[in-house]
């Protein structure tokens, strides 16, 4: 895998008013890198700015401050030509298959849309690249004249994924593309995105909260809480040695199908509810829930902490 860089995060936060005096920080100077060919991870509970940042990194935001770029070009400053380019290479997979698919529209011209837009194929070609991406997906090209409701959330997730392959993209935002699925579903949905991404050479940005799966997909991983990044690692090493208390907290909840392993006391139990993030607590924002805060926690807010060169996080347990 090439190390090259094909998307970078600089210190980007976005604020959203929601009236003269109240703001809403979803993100605050997050940075991060994703090399081209890889699976960037990012996991978090609900609300934490996970999904904000792969809206923002799809230009459908505007950073409140910081830089966004993308082969090295700042995707906010692109106009013309190189803006249909950048709309062309970038998709997305959205999260609810029954949101995201127009009720009224058949798979045929669902998936050709993109094709037509980007100006890629018509007639009988547009028509035969359908058929050739849903065989990709794992459906049957007699299912490009039905329409969504005809389908289940696996079959219909399958569909978005073929609206996104459909105009040769080199970079995936897939937002919590499983969430929505049954358990039996997710796996398959999973394999089929690391098979599409072998044949293909895609990069993706996998937003998730399922910890297991994340680990199963990704090649690094990144932890948010309320829109900060507190520990960034290769998935083996971030889950063989968790450093920050809230990644810790998320690993140990995951359940353990062994029932003798499940027995020994490893939970990590967190005290609290998430902060309002109208009204963050200063300092570090996870100290209210810390199990680990020290007075330096209240007054300072952790910067990243390099572990190795690898493994880096945000927490004074580590200065």
């Amino acid at each position: 895998m090439a190390n090259q860089s094909i998307l970078t995060v600089n210190q980007v936060s976005k604020v959203f008013s929601l009236s003269r005096k109240k703001q809403l920080q979803a993100v605050k100077e997050l940075s991060f890198s994703i090399r081209k060919g890889e699976t960037f991870g990012l996991v978090g509970e609900s609300g934490c700015g996970k999904s904000t940042i792969g809206r923002l990194i799809l230009g459908l935001y505007t950073p409140t401050s910081g830089t966004i770029r993308y082969r090295d070009q700042d995707i906010h400053q692109l106009k013309g030509k190189k803006q249909q380019h950048f709309r062309q290479k970038v998709q997305m997979v959205f999260q609810d298959p029954y949101a995201s698919l127009n009720p009224r529209m058949t798979v045929m011209d669902i998936v050709a849309e993109g094709m037509e837009i980007h100006q890629l194929a018509s007639g009988k070609q547009k028509r035969e690249m359908v058929y050739q991406r849903l065989e990709q997906v794992g459906l049957q090209s007699d299912h490009a004249s039905r329409f969504p409701h005809e389908f289940s959330g696996g079959q219909r997730q399958r569909i978005g994924i073929a609206r996104a392959l459909a105009v040769e993209p080199e970079f995936i935002v897939a937002d919590e593309p499983i969430s929505a699925l049954d358990v039996s579903i997710q796996a398959q949905v999973v394999n089929l995105l690391r098979k599409l991404q072998q044949e293909q050479d895609l990069t993706y940005l996998f937003i998730a909260h399922d910890l297991s799966m994340v680990k199963y997909i990704s090649d690094r991983v990144g932890v948010m809480y309320l829109g900060r990044l507190v520990e960034l690692a290769a998935s083996d090493e971030l889950y063989r040695r968790p450093l920050h208390p809230y990644t810790q907290a998320l690993l140990s909840s995951i359940p353990v199908p062994d029932p003798r392993q499940a027995r020994q006391p490893k939970r990590v139990l967190l005290s609290g509810e998430v902060p309002n993030p109208i009204d963050p607590p200063s300092g570090c924002p996870f100290r209210t829930r810390c199990p680990h805060a020290m007075k330096i926690c209240a007054e300072v807010d952790p910067t990243e902490i390099e572990d190795t060169p690898n493994h880096w996080v945000a927490c004074h347990l580590y200065t």
